[in-house]
């Protein structure tokens, strides 16, 4: 199942932010540290590189980021012209205080103190842009949930000591070009639940942490991974967790609720600090679709 998800507010952001674009200084683009490049919006690339604006990347819930991964991808984004990329969690209010200062280092032509510092920040729905709007002004200004897309329209605020910021609502993009990535924004919770189906998002997920973080699957569900595949791991889940549901042929196993657990446990931490994705892991992915025979 491919899955797409553009809310029709977003093409009146888009073009919102594309006006906002050519009056500011930085952008600040705010990614998921577990899946730095699945979470990058192309678009926000294509409006910044068109109106030649450099770009500070923060890499958001580093701490639920496996740390050798973050390390990567920090190397990866810091060598790119116009960018500089750190890793942050925005519920951590001494890491939103850095954001100005390395802001500055991007427009040193505004360092005297004669026009105010602009910055703007984007990127795709719930990584984390509220939070740090009102993280750097110290007061609640920008509403927060836990669900993608809660904010709907720009707001600009006076940072104090020449600088401006203006946050702007999470930006999808109209068509996800790789399988993968739509299934790791899904777990990631970045796309509405309308438009995926649970417990096909949690199979997907339940592969990946078999290839790659076995032993934390293990340790959460006391299960042995051994010959499972993703479908096996929400039904051991399920099975360890008493997920059944009654239906018209009797008591079933309830593989909706048991991929919520999953894919709830992997969200807030509770398997431990894990990435979806590494430079590594993108380059091979992105070589496997360009080699793969056309569909016909």
């Amino acid at each position: 199942m491919s899955i797409q998800w553009f809310p029709g507010h977003m093409t009146s952001a888009r073009k919102k932010a594309a006006e906002t674009m050519a009056s500011i200084d930085v952008v600040i683009e705010v990614l998921d540290a577990r899946l730095p490049e699945a979470s990058s919006n192309p678009m926000i690339r294509e409006l910044r590189l068109h109106r030649q604006r450099p770009c500070l990347k923060l890499l958001n819930k580093a701490d639920l980021a496996d740390p050798a991964a973050t390390a990567a991808w920090l190397d990866f984004y810091n060598a790119q012209p116009g960018v500089k990329a750190v890793a942050i969690s925005c519920k951590k209010p001494g890491d939103a205080t850095r954001v100005p200062n390395l802001c500055k280092t991007l427009a040193p032509h505004r360092n005297d103190g004669i026009k105010p510092l602009r910055m703007l920040i984007m990127g795709i729905p719930n990584v984390g842009k509220s939070t740090l709007m009102n993280a750097l002004l110290k007061r609640r200004v920008a509403a927060v949930g836990d669900e993608p897309a809660v904010t709907k329209s720009q707001m600009s605020q006076d940072l104090g000591n020449a600088m401006t910021v203006t946050d702007t609502p999470g930006l999808m993009w109209p068509k996800i070009a790789h399988e993968a990535d739509g299934y790791m924004l899904a777990a990631s919770h970045a796309i509405g639940r309308n438009a995926v189906i649970d417990s096909e998002v949690g199979a997907f997920l339940g592969d990946l942490l078999l290839r790659r973080y076995p032993g934390l699957l293990a340790e959460r569900y006391a299960l042995d991974e051994a010959g499972m595949d993703g479908i096996a791991v929400v039904e051991a889940v399920a099975k360890k967790r008493g997920c059944m549901t009654r239906t018209r042929h009797g008591m079933e196993t309830d593989l909706e609720k048991a991929a919520m657990i999953l894919l709830t446990d992997y969200r807030e931490g509770r398997l431990g600090r894990i990435s979806l994705e590494t430079p590594q892991s993108r380059a091979a992915m992105l070589e496997a679709v360009s080699t793969a025979p056309p569909i016909v």
